[in-house]
């Protein structure tokens, strides 16, 4: 499940033109759901023809295996690996593997129960592979209806996650880079998640005189104050958002935060006065948009300059 860096560009120039980005992402989770249906449906063909079981157990032999990978046992009965984590506080495979059979038997109790009364219900679902075709009842096609519906939720919320921390650094890159801010006054630091050994978080700043100003980026759609309250609690000083309901903007203002608010026509250039207020060095900017940000791409995106050689672990 990734997230491309022409997808990252793409969502940027979208966010500077006061255009919706998120079809970007949704483009993103369709390509991925209907690569992991069509996967899905050849396993099940396979699964179903090798299967010696005339109940529903062969579905639970094969997609609830414990020689699967964890993330697909848990996916497979019906639940994710983080919903497991919630539930248990930890998400070893052992924890999965018992917590997914024990879904999966009161989901298969449950659709039966259903079926029996819906006895009016007839569906059956056939799927033709290479000239060969396996049906499915209603209780296997109301299993494997569920498990489809419970990965495309899985990847719309972690697709959304990611693209908010993968377009933020460059994001705000990009903003400095079209104001000319020098490199000297801006950093980044990578925030590392200990149990798991990478970099979790980025935080953006601006340098002066000795001191940091936090930045932060939130693809947050109006109408949703957790996101904005999260960056009051961090007492940031510069906060660039998709979308701010007036209420946010009024407690912004309140608490002497900058704030940017992108879906706006020229948007992005309210970033200018967030750089005077903080006394960053800078320059005006009133060049062609579209053909400077594929020169500054050019640049954060190659990896040279990306930030990664001023972060702090």
């Amino acid at each position: 499940m990734t997230l491309t860096e022409q997808v990252a560009k793409n969502i940027i120039r979208k966010l500077l033109k006061g255009d919706d980005y998120r079809i970007e992402v949704v483009t993103l989770i369709d390509a991925e759901f209907l690569q992991f249906a069509i996967d899905f449906f050849k396993k099940i063909v396979d699964a179903k023809l090798q299967s010696k079981s005339i109940t529903a157990d062969w579905y639970k032999d094969a997609f609830l295996n414990s020689n699967l990978p964890a993330s697909e046992i848990a996916i497979n009965s019906g639940l994710n690996k983080k919903t497991i984590h919630n539930m248990f506080n930890s998400s070893t495979k052992e924890i999965i593997i018992d917590a997914s059979n024990e879904h999966y038997d009161i989901l298969y109790k449950s659709i039966q129960e259903l079926v029996k009364t819906e006895h009016e219900l007839e569906l059956t679902l056939t799927i033709k592979l290479k000239g060969v075709s396996v049906d499915l009842n209603v209780s296997e096609s109301l299993i494997v209806i569920n498990t489809l519906a419970v990965k495309r939720a899985e990847l719309r919320g972690g697709l959304w996650s990611t693209a908010g921390k993968r377009v933020e650094n460059p994001l705000m890159q990009t903003l400095c880079k079209l104001y000319s801010v020098s490199e000297e006054n801006y950093k980044v630091k990578f925030k590392k998640d200990n149990s798991k050994g990478f970099d979790r978080e980025i935080d953006f700043y601006f340098l002066k005189d000795g001191k940091e100003f936090l930045c932060e980026a939130k693809l947050m759609g109006r109408g949703n104050p957790e996101s904005a309250d999260a960056v009051i609690a961090r007492a940031t000083n510069v906060f660039v958002a998709d979308k701010l309901s007036q209420q946010n903007k009024n407690q912004l203002d309140d608490l002497k935060i900058n704030w940017i608010e992108l879906r706006t026509q020229d948007g992005y250039k309210r970033f200018k006065k967030a750089l005077e207020k903080l006394k960053i060095p800078h320059k005006d900017y009133n060049g062609n948009l579209d053909k400077d940000l594929d020169k500054i791409f050019a640049t954060i995106f190659d990896g040279t300059t990306s930030g990664k050689k001023k972060a702090d672990h």
